[in-house]
């Protein structure tokens, strides 16, 4: 492969808008593993959340994948393969941040979700605490200190 064909092609897959537009491949080897990639994906992003078992195996196929597109780009930028295979390893890795984008949005709005039951949670945590420190241990049933009349 040409200087400027290796270049051009490293370019390509480094550039934001790559993955407009482009779809995840049905099927990829991954660290010598096939993978059905498409349908991975969208089993994991047609679930409202991640259910606890799940999130690992999710954020081990996230690291595989970027393993695997580093590895990629690495064959590319030693300019040990043919032009053809590096048309083949871009498109590969421009579909495995595809991939990698979808998992990516997935996890940040469970961290969200997760953050705001979190917050929710604490928040009534600590108004129990504070109503049983002031002596107002059931505030709807009008008992406790400012219930009593002394």
């Amino acid at each position: 492969m040409k200087e400027f064909e290796r270049k051009q092609l490293l370019e390509r897959i480094e550039r934001d808008s790559a993955t407009v537009g482009a779809d995840i491949p049905d099927e990829i080897t991954v660290q010598g593993e096939e993978i059905e990639l498409q349908s991975f994906v969208f089993e994991i992003k047609r679930r409202e959340t991640i259910p606890r078992g799940e999130r690992e195996r999710v954020e081990q196929a996230k690291k595989n994948l970027r393993r695997e597109r580093l590895q990629r780009k690495q064959r590319i930028e030693d300019n040990k393969v043919s032009y053809e295979r590096g048309e083949e390893l871009a498109t590969a890795i421009i579909g495995i941040d595809r991939a990698l984008n979808a998992l990516e949005q997935l996890g940040a709005a469970n961290i969200e979700q997760e953050a705001q039951t979190q917050e929710t949670a604490d928040r009534k945590r600590w108004m129990k605490f504070l109503q049983k420190a002031l002596g107002h241990e059931d505030a709807d049933s009008g008992t406790g200190r400012a219930g009593r009349s002394y």
